[in-house]
């Protein structure tokens, strides 16, 4: 039985190459999320280090999904009881790098770690390799949850992949640049309303080396309505998911059921 799960949606600026400082802007953002009753803090893609930092900082940075960046993760979220998903340079096997993130639960374990499958630009594809097309889940309080990253949600079959498997809802972690606002105030809503999902969209504000990032972190409703969209500034976003909302927006429209052919 679902009942109903509050998010927090940390937009921030980008802090390239210092682990030691997010994980301390991690903590009082989790310390806020918590003080505002969220269940679940969302951060931006590549959290822990920056997002465009070069091929030899990725390598020099990343980590095993179950390392030091993710205990130090897991105890802050200990800490203050609340669930965290953040993005991190992944270390995977054989040495290949990949653009991840991972979800970890309000009592410190590891729920899944998803590696990003759509590679955006020159920038993604000469720090990671792409991640296979997967579609894991996690359970809290009755909903599915799914992870894609940033440029991932820009491709309808992600989403509905997620969907397909279950997904109620999909948190997007995100560096998004100021000239694709239509992402977040088009592309975003649509994948919601045609696949009757949440979606939590969760981007960096300001500036990080030549790139800036356009903020408009989004929690959108699977009826396609916004619930709460931030500006272009620093800040925490807060959005309450309820069932109801959702078994309406699938009584309403079939789009994901009619979607399915023999």
């Amino acid at each position: 039985m679902k009942t109903p799960l509050t998010l927090a949606l940390y937009q921030c600026t980008s802090n390239p190459l210092d682990v030691a400082g997010n994980l301390n802007r991690l903590e009082a953002a989790a310390d806020q999320a918590r003080q505002g009753g969220a269940d679940v803090l969302v951060c931006p893609e590549m959290f822990l280090t920056g997002y465009n930092i070069g091929p030899a900082a990725v390598r020099q940075l990343a980590q095993a999904a179950r390392g030091t960046y993710a205990q130090a993760v897991a105890d802050i979220a200990l800490r203050h009881s609340v669930a965290i998903v953040y993005g991190y340079p992944e270390l995977g096997e054989q040495g290949a790098l990949f653009n991840a993130a991972q979800w970890i639960s309000a009592s410190g374990e590891r729920g899944l770690n998803y590696r990003k499958t759509h590679l955006f630009g020159d920038l993604d594809k000469c720090q990671f390799v792409a991640g296979d097309m997967t579609s894991p889940l996690v359970e809290l309080k009755g909903w599915r949850i799914g992870i894609l990253i940033c440029y991932d949600v820009e491709f309808p079959e992600n989403t509905r992949r997620l969907a397909r498997v279950g997904a109620d809802l999909i948190v997007v972690p995100t560096a998004n640049m100021v000239s694709f606002d239509f992402v977040p105030n088009v592309m975003v809503p649509v994948r919601a309303y045609e696949n009757q999902v949440y979606v939590a969209y969760a981007n960096y504000a300001g500036p990080e080396r030549e790139l800036i990032y356009g903020g408009l972190s989004t929690v959108v409703a699977p009826d396609g309505v916004v619930l709460s969209q931030a500006g272009h500034i620093e800040t925490l976003i807060f959005a309450t998911l309820d069932n109801e909302r959702l078994e309406a927006a699938r009584q309403h429209c079939s789009h994901l059921v009619d979607s399915v052919r023999d």
